[in-house]
């Protein structure tokens, strides 16, 4: 199959199924230049405007800016030079923020560990990373004297979000806020330093395809692998999604609780509001009144959420004491719950606006390949086949390739899905095989299923390890999975398989059920075998919770233990 062909036949399906209302290019309002420096225009350009609200403590695109450069003045005092690497252990607060941006402008490479990590994991990170400075929330800092001695580690700074926590709060606190700041000799107070510093900005200006940042992938097995990200990168993200799937301009207001040590997060919190000079309004974790609160308190018009999130807000027992309607657009992730027709009215009923699918992506391509807006109506999105991640965001492109060639497949084919993207990562930290596998003729080879419809839709099928055989024909456990998601009584599942001597393999689905629902493993067979075809039908195995990682993913491995 002619590879031009087959690029050019699948351009002109996307382009007849494009939404009218969705742009078809990536903008840039300052041009295709480091996300330091949007920050730097919009300082000029409306330095009242607030550019991050916490729990009622402010940050206006001045403060940011200045703030962010005064960080980076200390970083290049403690030694930092461009290429370096700056550990983050923070949760989301405006510190984070800062230290972003400064490690940004200071030409330095942004190296986020999540703070739910353990001392092995945090000691792993830091030595592959090769950081030697590293910011962390204070109420961590057992977790970094634990390993400390044993990394290369040169500086420490700690912060505590008690330090922000505004005298008469705008919303709900978060448990965060609330805890003691804590004292010590080992280790620099973040804001009495920024004060300290006398040292000049760096003058330094990073180039679009200097390495910006090392995002380790969240796996659930394996250890995790360093994404080389440059500011390139970056931007491209926020060019080709924004306006495509967010719609976001200055006026918006958006708000961000998803972990921005995680790429999502990191997206939605640290840069789309930046690159559109919108108000942010930062949450340090999930907290469903405080959301309902920012939501009315602030005029949130853009926000995203877990399923499971905007699920916990519909049956909670207060949502009718709030207004969510300035609510204008609310993507949506589906991680244990799905995305439904159900939810999909419901979220409508209560805001005015429809849930839709956010995106497909992976932390090595920056995570926002693929868009869904506007591709609602009539539910279209949600009747198509499960799995359905809509079309390519402007400037990326997928294909289809046969697992053992690597022979391009017909449209329709399942097989290994590949993109190729000006997001795509440079390559894994350190890992040259692991990188030259993976990235082939600038390509990325997934290693997962998919399929790209006749009509040119893409549908992502999940990890080529997890696909089942049973008599023969193959079985998607996320296929599956979505089609339990229609189950009204069930609050998530999770699907894998077990050898079978004569079947080769039987599903096995790990269900969850909602607070006193009377199903059981015998009623939820049934209502499979009228929902899916009879070799796709799984075994029904009650639980009271599915393992998770830090990022929202199932740890299959542990399910499989289980079995």
């Amino acid at each position: 199959m002619n590879p031009v062909a087959y690029l050019d036949q699948l351009a002109a399906l996307q382009a007849a199924a494009w939404p009218a209302a969705v742009p078809r290019s990536a903008t840039y309002p300052h041009g295709q230049q480091p996300l330091s420096e949007y920050l730097r225009a919009w300082a000029r350009l409306q330095p009242d405007s607030v550019a991050l609200d916490f729990y009622g403590h402010s940050l206006i695109y001045a403060e940011l800016d200045q703030q962010s450069d005064r960080c980076a003045a200390l970083l290049t005092e403690l030694g930092v030079r461009p290429g370096d690497r700056v550990a983050v252990f923070m949760p989301n607060c405006p510190q984070l923020h800062i230290t972003f941006y400064a490690i940004l402008k200071c030409g330095a490479v942004y190296a986020p560990v999540s703070p739910l990590s353990k001392a092995l994991e945090l000691s792993y990170q830091l030595k592959d990373s090769g950081a030697q400075v590293l910011l962390c929330f204070d109420q961590l800092l057992p977790v970094v004297r634990a390993v400390r001695d044993d990394c290369a580690l040169r500086h420490v700074l700690a912060s505590s979000l008690s330090e922000l926590r505004p005298a008469a709060p705008s919303i709900p606190l978060a448990d965060l806020l609330l805890a003691p700041k804590i004292s010590g000799d080992d280790f620099l107070d973040f804001y009495p330093a920024l004060t300290a510093c006398t040292a000049t900005v760096p003058a330094h200006r990073p180039q679009l395809d200097d390495l910006a940042a090392l995002n380790y992938t969240g796996g659930t097995t394996g250890l995790p692998k360093g994404c080389m990200h440059s500011h390139r990168d970056m931007l491209y993200t926020c060019a080709s999604f924004v306006p495509t799937a967010l719609g976001l301009d200055r006026d918006s207001v958006l708000l961000n609780f998803l972990p921005e040590f995680w790429i999502a997060g990191e997206n939605a919190g640290l840069l789309f509001p930046v690159f559109a000079g919108c108000r942010l309004v930062l949450l340090a974790r999930w907290d469903a009144l405080a959301f309902m609160a920012a939501v009315q308190h602030y005029r949130v018009s853009h926000c995203g959420l877990l399923v499971d999130s905007a699920a916990e807000v519909l049956d909670h027992p207060h949502v009718d004491d709030y207004d969510l309607r300035s609510l204008q657009r609310t993507g949506s992730i589906s991680f244990i719950k799905k995305l439904t027709r159900d939810y999909r009215a419901r979220w409508q009923a209560l805001s005015g606006c429809r849930l839709f699918e956010f995106s497909f992506g992976m932390t090595e391509t920056h995570t926002c390949d693929t868009f869904t807006w506007g591709l609602q109506d009539d539910d279209f999105d949600l009747t198509s086949a499960p799995t359905f991640v809509g079309l390519p965001v402007p400037g990326t492109q997928f294909k289809v390739c046969d697992f053992a060639s690597g022979a391009l497949l017909p449209l329709g084919s399942e097989g290994e899905l590949c993109v190729r993207s000006p997001a795509l990562m440079q390559g894994y930290w350190q890992r040259p095989e692991e990188s030259a596998a993976a990235l082939k003729d600038g390509w990325l080879h997934t290693g997962d299923l998919g399929q790209i419809t006749e009509q040119g839709f893409i549908r992502y099928l999940g990890r080529r390890k997890e696909m089942l055989k049973v008599n023969g024909m193959s079985v998607f456990p996320s296929e599956l999975e979505a089609l339990l998601g229609q189950h009204p009584a069930l609050l998530a599942s999770a699907v894998i398989g077990r050898p079978d001597a004569q079947r080769g393999q039987q599903p096995v689905a790990f269900v969850v059920l909602k607070p006193d629902s009377a199903e059981d493993a015998q009623t939820l067979t049934a209502w499979c075998r009228d929902a899916m075809a009879s070799y796709k039908v799984p075994e029904i195995r009650m639980v009271a919770a599915l393992p998770m990682t830090a990022t929202g993913k199932v740890k299959k491995n542990e399910l499989e233990q289980q079995l």
